[in-house]
């Protein structure tokens, strides 16, 4: 199954950061396409997006300074089945990627991927202020996954969300 394009560009307000892909994404070839994923209704519901977003239109939100990419890129039915190897070589890669775009925050989809990424033992929702980051310059914000298998209320998932969507307003003005 083909790996999915990363969406990266130079300037991006937020780089959305997941474990890695889907099978339905690595079919279809777009980034959270499993139906059963929330994570486009979450962007709407807490203002990161102006209208709801199908995941054939990923692409587009590169216009909203939104990129996306994975620690690893091959597409599997879980995380249980990502070998360390490609952790190791994924966790250097998305380090290359960070410090070549610079996006102003870099948001990981989840806190597993956060600690995949960092090697920290844990995180808190939201910026992570307390420690340095990885990639001077960028800021690390920690959001619920978007699984539809997450038991968090998806009111509590939006309102950390939220939190995304007033960085980007206080940072556009």
């Amino acid at each position: 199954m083909n790996e999915i394009a990363d969406h990266l560009d130079d300037g991006l307000q937020i780089l959305f950061i997941g474990f890695n892909p889907s099978l339905r994404s690595g079919e279809v070839g777009h980034h959270y396409a499993n139906p059963r994923n929330n994570f486009w209704r979450i962007l709407h519901q807490s203002g990161l997006t102006p209208r709801l977003y199908d995941a054939s239109e990923d692409g587009e939100l590169l216009k909203l300074g939104y990129g996306f990419t994975n620690i690893v890129a091959r597409p599997t039915r879980g995380v249980e089945d990502i070998a360390r190897e490609e952790y190791v070589a994924g966790r250097k890669l998305l380090r290359a990627k960070l410090e070549k775009y610079r996006p102003k925050v870099a948001c990981f989809v989840g806190k597993g991927v956060y600690t995949e990424f960092t090697r920290r033992s844990k995180a808190d929702w939201g910026f992570q202020d307390t420690v340095e980051p990885v990639v001077d310059g960028v800021r690390e914000f920690v959001a619920p996954s978007s699984s539809g298998l997450v038991r968090m209320p998806m009111h509590e998932i939006v309102g950390i969300y939220r939190e995304l969507s007033q960085f980007t307003e206080e940072n556009e003005a």
